[in-house]
């Protein structure tokens, strides 16, 4: 199936890490041009290199989602650089945690607040263009209660909420916004890296709670990102896709 990503003009945001690293990649190999932002400039420097051979444009750049003004301009002039924007998958996320209103601050300004400020951003050129497509990142932990009472998970299921709302205003001006929610997923350095080696009693009985017995990878959430963000999934809006191997219990009617 072609998924009719060739030329396609993509944003996505934290992405020389994880889940987003590799959804620039797919992107990429399916013909997209993509502009994407991280903190440090030397990773962004090493994914614009990985990137260059499938011979698509690629634009890197640094932006610090908390800084609403400067995340703002760099996302308006990617879109310029890129002559529009048909894709905008926001990644940047601050991670679990419970250090009391600490994370409660973190995870409204990076998690949420990443998100409203990108959409802000970029609507009036899916206004002007009318056309695009937004992924929104969530996760199992906001659709079922997860580990403890924790601002990342309450603020990633307001992420979905919001994401539907969007779908509904914004589909008579051709405009798609899904939300994909994944389960536990390895990555080399990433959250659950770090659980299975601080705590790995704790790390078992998460993985024994998969079905398949294995936490799933980044590329797989990836590819979904990029079905939904594609032609493909012209007739998808509004959802939140859970990715996560059958991880979560609950049933979906």
């Amino acid at each position: 199936m072609d998924l009719g990503l060739k030329g396609k003009r993509a944003i996505v945001t934290g992405a020389t890490r994880g889940i987003c690293r590799s959804l620039v990649e797919i992107l990429a190999q399916e013909g997209a041009d993509v502009a994407f932002c991280a903190r440090k400039q030397d990773e962004v420097d090493a994914t614009v290199e990985a990137l260059k051979p499938y011979g698509t444009r690629i634009i890197g750049g640094t932006a610090n989602v908390k800084d609403a003004e400067g995340y703002k301009t760099w996302l308006q002039q990617a879109a310029e650089e890129l002559g529009g924007v048909d894709i905008f998958v926001p990644g940047v996320s601050a991670g679990g945690g419970m250090d009391g209103e600490k994370s409660w601050y973190k995870a409204f300004e990076i998690d949420l607040m990443g998100c409203v400020r990108g959409f802000d951003a970029l609507f009036p050129t899916f206004k002007a263009q009318g056309s695009g497509n937004v992924v929104f990142i969530s996760t199992t932990a906001a659709v079922e209660t997860f580990i403890g009472p924790m601002a990342y998970n309450a603020l990633k299921a307001a992420l979905i909420t919001y994401g539907k709302q969007l779908s509904q205003a914004h589909a008579k001006r051709g405009l798609r916004v899904n939300t994909v929610s994944p389960g536990p997923i390895m990555i080399e350095g990433g959250s659950w890296d770090q659980v299975r080696q601080q705590d790995e009693a704790f790390f078992r009985s998460i993985l024994a709670q998969q079905p398949d017995g294995r936490m799933g990878e980044a590329d797989e959430v990836a590819r979904a990102i990029a079905f939904l963000a594609s032609d493909a999934a012209s007739w998808i809006n509004g959802v939140n896709l859970v990715v996560d191997g059958g991880f979560t219990k609950r049933v979906q009617f």
